[in-house]
């Protein structure tokens, strides 16, 4: 059984890929319009989407944009592959980390290489189906990860989570919240903690604003409070998504993520990460080679626009760091919930 959430993220809608602002939430409600792969670029740069999996459909979406304008005035397809592969590197090169991005570009661009025509116009329309594809498949991958999930949630447990892994960050649903969400639904007295997440405060304005438009129990805490509940023993398990995944399981997922997990191993309580297996890399053997991304200082030195600290103070903004692979209990995916030794886990379940 699944909680219906009532967020669609991202849509393929009539040549247009129509979006939530996530930069604007919890203060206004609003849908952009992204008609553009330049336009799809900035978005994905300025977090107007943004979580791994919203961003990889948000990919595959410019790919289908890209597509639509080269085919006005490209009509051999030779040329048009090329220029498309340009318009692709360009799309992937928005955020470097969460390799959904990655992943569902190349989709795009094996299935555009594979078509046996010299139709340029049939390529557009095959690529478009196939973003829409990949966005439906979205909302089913998540709620199956809910479904395993929930199986491993204690009843009336309190579940601490970190940034957004949730509706927003996918097509629908959600990962994280997507398990929270499926536990919810059997039993309605599971709770929630969320961290409110430095810098961009993900949890506190988006987790926050999903979990009680769905009327889950949720409190909010800062970063540095974890480990005081747990301590206490108001947090049973810790759930988190994840932006990029190694052959060992070392996981990448939003900044402040490793100390969650050290905490929660040092107190014994379970820690599992949320998502896709398009979210795991085997071209990596582990989190080491995982390039994380630095974001603007301003992230840091503003709220709502305004400075918070000395204006003369130096800053360093990276966007995520990686949870080794022995701090995490299980991983969970559409296909099951992988578990230690995570290279052989992995490798297994990806065969």
């Amino acid at each position: 059984m699944n909680f219906e959430s009532k967020i669609k993220t991202i849509e393929w809608i009539d040549n247009i890929s129509r979006m939530i602002d996530q930069t604007i939430l919890p203060y206004e409600f609003k849908t952009v319009d992204i008609k553009t792969a330049e336009e799809m670029y900035k978005a994905i740069k300025d977090m107007i989407v943004r979580g791994a999996p919203a961003i990889g459909i948000a990919g595959a979406h410019g790919v289908s944009l890209a597509a639509i304008e080269l085919a006005k005035n490209i009509k051999d397809k030779n040329d048009f592959i090329k220029a498309l592969e340009e318009k692709a590197l360009y799309l992937k090169s928005s955020r470097p980390t969460a390799v959904n991005l990655q992943w569902a570009v190349d989709k795009q661009m094996q299935l555009a290489k594979s078509i046996n025509t010299s139709n340029v116009n049939e390529i557009v329309c095959a690529l478009k189906e196939n973003g829409k594809k990949l966005e439906n498949e979205d909302i089913e991958i998540n709620k199956k990860i809910g479904d395993y999930g929930a199986q491993v949630v204690p009843k009336g447990a309190t579940i601490l989570t970190h940034c957004n892994a949730g509706a927003l960050a996918t097509v629908g649903y959600g990962t994280a919240l997507g398990v929270i969400r499926s536990a919810y639904a059997k039993d309605p007295t599971i709770k929630v903690f969320a961290d409110e997440t430095r810098p961009r405060q993900q949890g506190a304005r988006l987790t926050t604003w999903e979990l009680t438009q769905d009327g889950i129990p949720t409190t909010l805490i800062t970063d540095g409070m974890c480990s005081y509940f747990m301590s206490k023993g108001m947090i049973d398990m810790v759930v988190t998504g994840a932006d990029r995944i190694a052959a060992n399981g070392d996981t990448a997922n939003k900044i402040g993520t490793y100390t969650v997990a050290i905490a929660a191993k040092y107190h014994n309580i379970p820690f599992y990460i949320a998502a896709p297996l398009s979210t795991i890399d085997i071209s990596i053997k582990s989190g080491h080679e995982i390039p994380i991304e630095e974001r603007s200082k301003e992230e840091v030195t503003h709220i709502n626009g305004n400075w918070i600290c000395a204006k003369d103070v130096n800053i360093i903004n990276p966007g995520f760091d990686v949870t080794p692979h022995s701090l995490i209990t299980g991983i969970i995916t559409e296909k099951g919930i992988l578990k230690p030794d995570f290279t052989h886990s992995i490798k297994s379940i990806l065969v």
